[in-house]
Parts: structure tokens; C-alpha cells; sequence
């Protein structure tokens, strides 16, 4: 049992270990691609926030926050193999930048409906 609950971390923790090592070859000055991706949808969270608590959210660099956020998925990775509750947590405060997405996302997303052309009655 307890090697099918290691092996069952290992491939668990694979995924943000192989994640956070295509991001660090493909990070540059600017964040790389995963930066591009991520700047608009983290622009959508912040007016969204300001818009509910009214105040201005300080600026943060999108380059720092891929930064963190490899450096979150390769630490955790490890940590959670390894079987501490703190590489569970760190994998948690990555899959964050996932929620951020999910939201923008949603606010991309035109939810209004086509209206149904609404049919006359017809009259002999």
C-alpha cells in the first residue's frame, strides 16, 4: 500500500514538476508565453477586484508572478513526493493561477442569449 501511495504522489506531482520546468525553458525577461497568457486575465482579476472592494490594487509584475509560480509548482512538486502536508499546500497556491483563469474566462464569455424571433398568430 505504501508504494502505490508513493507512486500515486509521483505521478500527481509529475504534472506540475514537468509544467514548471516547460515554463522555466520558455521563461524570458518579459514572463514568456505563459506571461502573455496570463497578463489579460490577470488585468480582468484586478478590475474585478477593485470594482468590488474599491480600492486600487498595487502593480505587480506578470514576469515575477510566472516566477512565483514555477518556482510554487517544482518545490511542491518535490515536497509533495516526498509526502509533507506543505507541498500540498504549495501545489493548492499554484492551481490558483488556474482560478484566475477560470475567471477570466467567465468574463470573456458573452452570456446573453439570441433572441428567438417571436412568431405572429395568424388570423383568417
Amino acid at each position: 500500500m505504501a508504494f502505490t501511495s508513493f507512486l500515486g504522489r509521483v505521478l500527481f506531482a509529475s504534472v506540475f514538476i514537468l509544467s514548471a520546468y516547460q515554463e522555466f525553458n520558455e521563461y524570458e525577461s518579459d514572463g514568456g508565453p505563459a506571461a502573455k497568457a496570463f497578463g489579460p486575465k490577470f488585468d480582468v482579476f484586478t478590475k474585478h477586484v477593485q470594482s468590488h472592494i474599491g480600492k486600487q490594487v498595487p502593480e505587480i509584475e506578470i514576469a515575477h508572478l510566472v516566477a512565483a509560480s514555477i518556482a510554487l509548482k517544482g518545490i511542491g512538486g518535490i515536497l509533495f513526493i516526498f509526502g509533507t502536508s506543505l507541498g500540498a499546500y504549495l501545489l493548492n497556491m499554484a492551481l490558483f493561477g488556474a482560478l484566475l483563469f477560470f475567471i477570466g474566462m467567465k468574463n470573456s464569455i458573452s452570456w446573453r442569449q439570441p433572441k428567438k424571433k417571436v412568431q405572429k398568430t395568424k388570423t383568417v
